[in-house]
Order: structure tokens, then C-alpha cells, then sequence
């Protein structure tokens, strides 16, 4: 007899993979084995399905964010934020592979919209905590291409590494995408060093190197 456990399992594999809309509940129990009765046992309908498979990292996704948005933005609580962010990513490839291809064209269906409005919100709170378009781009392309960089379909090409590696890797990379925005001796707020003071890309060494005295 399977369980739910199994049947939840097996059926985000498929919506990741063949989509939601190209998944059918006589398809989940072909590939499990069993008949589409026992499936509809454990789950009323493919939506049931779908919400009982991602629910959970939407949970995960709602406490994130309020964690982050009960105080102010503070070099510490953006660490504990990508150190969060990143177990986040790799603990729920195949979900957040969902939200980003799946989640426009399923506005319909619950569960999809409750995950698209997390998603809005997270963007509103850097949108509102930081002050510059520069460091809006920051938060973007580091969060959004963590994201689809981790939980693409190509993301198999990481797996030769271990999790910790992983892990450290896209904690360092992000935080470095998002430094410089905060570094010291920079007026405009777009400066060229990092929060140790010191330049930390090359892009950054070339910029001060045409900023000084000649």
C-alpha cells in the first residue's frame, strides 16, 4: 500500500518536471504503481496534491520574510537573511523551480497565487529597506539569480560539489553581490570597496583606480 508521503513526493518530481497543467493523476499512480483510486484515497484531487507538496517551503518562505521585516535591515540580519536564503533554495530545489516557471501561468490555482504573493512581498520589503535603484538591482540579481541558478534544470551541474560547499559558495557570492552597495567612503552610496574596506572585485579595483588623484 503507498503512502501519502510517497504519492506527495513522486507528484512534485512530476509537476517540476512535466508541469502541472501535463501531470494527471492516472500519470502519478502509473509511475507509482498503483491505481488511481488509491491516489484519490490519500488526495481529493491534483490541486490537494500540489498544495500538500509545496506548501511547506511556502511556510518556510512566510516565516523568512517575517523574521526579516521585524526590525530594520542591519548588516547581521542580511547575513542571517542569505545564510537562511540558502538553505531555503537547496532544501526546496524542485519548488522554487515551480514558483519561478510555473507560477505565472497558475495564477489560478491557490496555493500558486498564496506563493506568487510571498514572492510580491519579499520584493516590496528590499524595495522599501533600501534606498538607491543600485541596491535594488543588488537584492534582484542576487536573490532572483540564486534562485534560478540553484533550481534550474541545469542545476545538476553543482551537484558534484557537496551541500557545505554549495552552501558556502552561494552565501559568499551573494554577499559579495550585495556588499559593495554598503561599503564605507562612498557618499552616493554605490561604493567601490567592500564592508571591510577593501576592493573586492576587479570591477571595483579598476573603478578606484580611476578614481584617484592623478
Amino acid at each position: 500500500m503507498v503512502d501519502a508521503s510517497e504519492l506527495r513526493d513522486t507528484a512534485l518530481v512530476l509537476f517540476a518536471g512535466a508541469g502541472y497543467t501535463g501531470t494527471s493523476i492516472q500519470r502519478l499512480a502509473d509511475v507509482v504503481g498503483v491505481s488511481k483510486s488509491a491516489v484519490l484515497y490519500h488526495y481529493a484531487s491534483k490541486e490537494t496534491l500540489l498544495e500538500a507538496a509545496i506548501s511547506p517551503a511556502i511556510d518556510r518562505m512566510e516565516e523568512m520574510l517575517a523574521t526579516l521585516s521585524s526590525g530594520p535591515m542591519t548588516p547581521a540580519s542580511r547575513v542571517a537573511f542569505l545564510e537562511q536564503f540558502a538553505d531555503f533554495l537547496l532544501a526546496n530545489r524542485l519548488q522554487v523551480h515551480m514558483f519561478i516557471n510555473q507560477g505565472p501561468s497558475l495564477v489560478d490555482v491557490p496555493v500558486i497565487e498564496r506563493a506568487n504573493g510571498v514572492v510580491r512581498r519579499l520584493a516590496e520589503y528590499f524595495s522599501s529597506a533600501v534606498a538607491s535603484i543600485e541596491e535594488k538591482m543588488r537584492f534582484g540579481i542576487a536573490l532572483g539569480g540564486a534562485a534560478y541558478m540553484l533550481c534550474s534544470p541545469q542545476s545538476h551541474e553543482f551537484e558534484s560539489g557537496s551541500t557545505e560547499e554549495t552552501r558556502a559558495a552561494l552565501v559568499r557570492i551573494m554577499t559579495e553581490l550585495l556588499a559593495p552597495a554598503h561599503a564605507a567612503g562612498s557618499p552616493s552610496g554605490r561604493g567601490t570597496t567592500a564592508l571591510h574596506g577593501t576592493a573586492s572585485t576587479p570591477l571595483a579595483r579598476v573603478t578606484e583606480i580611476r578614481r584617484a588623484p592623478r
